[in-house]
């Protein structure tokens, strides 16, 4: 798929979307009603161009990648490197890995730029571009070169997958920031706003990330066009994402966004191809003040607040049951004549509510 000719279809459809606020509000008129599960019923209704959503070989895929960033101390508070991290996440240590099993999403940790070899494990999918992003702050974080094949891969991934769902994550040393100053340039957003985690920060944190971060915007100013962003600013992990929820819309499948590097991949993703936003949902698994901000960006806020301090990924394992509950309000209770329960998950999609619009 070209970056710059979209086949990302708006989700928009009067006639649908009335005709799935009419089935709801008859199970309002019987059980009441439920609140902001209805809303979401409805987009999900709207994604998948029906009246019966429904979910097949849902996904949780989290690119891990590292960012030259780190040499000046960016993300020094981070509790384990990159490669632990990982590490942690394909043993099951972690609660990302046991409530993705719960919820049956197949899992998936994408190598994007590791900076140290990894072994190979059955849920590890190797996509290295490089050995981490140079730093930002010294010269671009990546080749143009390099961004362009690392959004390849993430499409050649997304359009590997049998599902209808995927949940995106990245993860690494350095990665909030680097997503922080994708999102400023690409909103023309205060980076400090992005980077500041909670009241507990230091100033003197605070102050050091303003002159690193500070540093690479001025070094890049230049930079606009979205790909040009992401090279000069990002991750490889934020990079394949953009790629991801390129095709993932363009196939009508919901996206998932959890954390920073999932917001700034998704802006980027949406000045290419804007009605790229219409198929994703907003997903959280920590309380970093940051991505608030982020999350105000997209007018948005996450399915769930649980309060965490998790790993990316964490929130949107805990919110797919609310998603699957959401489509039942539609598929799976009984309306009228309807008898209400979907066929089995290998009978193949649901019928469409007339043509995509």
């Amino acid at each position: 798929m070209s970056l710059h000719r979209s086949l990302i279809t708006p989700t928009s459809n009067p006639l649908l979307e009335q005709a799935l606020r009419d089935k709801l509000q008859r199970r309002a008129n019987l059980a009441g009603g439920l609140g902001e599960l209805e809303p979401l019923a409805i987009r999900l209704g709207l994604i998948q161009n029906t009246l019966k959503p429904h979910f097949r070989a849902p996904q949780l895929l989290l690119f891990a990648a590292d960012h030259g960033l780190a040499v000046d101390g960016v993300g020094a508070t981070e509790r384990q490197t990159t490669q632990a991290l990982v590490h942690s996440v394909l043993a099951s240590q972690l609660p990302v890995a046991a409530f993705a099993a719960l919820q049956g999403l197949e899992l998936t940790v994408v190598d994007c730029g590791i900076a140290k070899p990894m072994a190979p494990h059955p849920r590890l999918l190797a996509r290295k571009i490089a050995h981490g992003t140079r730093n930002a702050r010294v010269s671009a974080a990546m080749s143009l070169d390099q961004a362009q094949a690392a959004i390849r891969a993430g499409m050649e991934i997304a359009d590997s997958l049998t599902g209808n769902a995927i949940a995106c994550a990245g993860i690494g040393v350095g990665a909030h920031e680097s997503a922080a100053l994708v999102l400023a340039r690409l909103t023309d957003s205060p980076v400090r706003e992005l980077i500041i985690s909670g009241p507990r920060m230091s100033e003197d944190e605070i102050a050091h990330l303003q002159v690193v971060l500070q540093g690479a915007q001025g070094r890049h100013r230049d930079a606009t066009d979205p790909v040009e962003v992401v090279a000069a600013f990002g991750g490889f992990e934020l990079a394949m994402m953009v790629g991801v929820m390129l095709v993932a819309g363009s196939k009508r499948q919901l996206i998932m966004a959890d954390g920073m590097s999932a917001c700034a991949a998704l802006m980027a993703a949406a000045q290419i191809a804007p009605a790229v936003t219409d198929y994703c949902v907003f997903c959280r698994s920590n309380g970093h003040q940051g991505l608030d901000q982020a999350l105000a960006l997209f007018h948005a806020s996450a399915l769930l607040e649980l309060g965490m301090e998790s790993t990316d990924g964490t929130g949107a394992t805990l919110a797919f049951p609310l998603v699957k509950s959401a489509a039942a309000l539609l598929t799976e209770v009984a309306d009228g004549d309807d008898p209400g329960p979907a066929p089995p998950a290998d009978a193949g999609p649901a019928s469409n509510f007339g043509a995509p619009v």
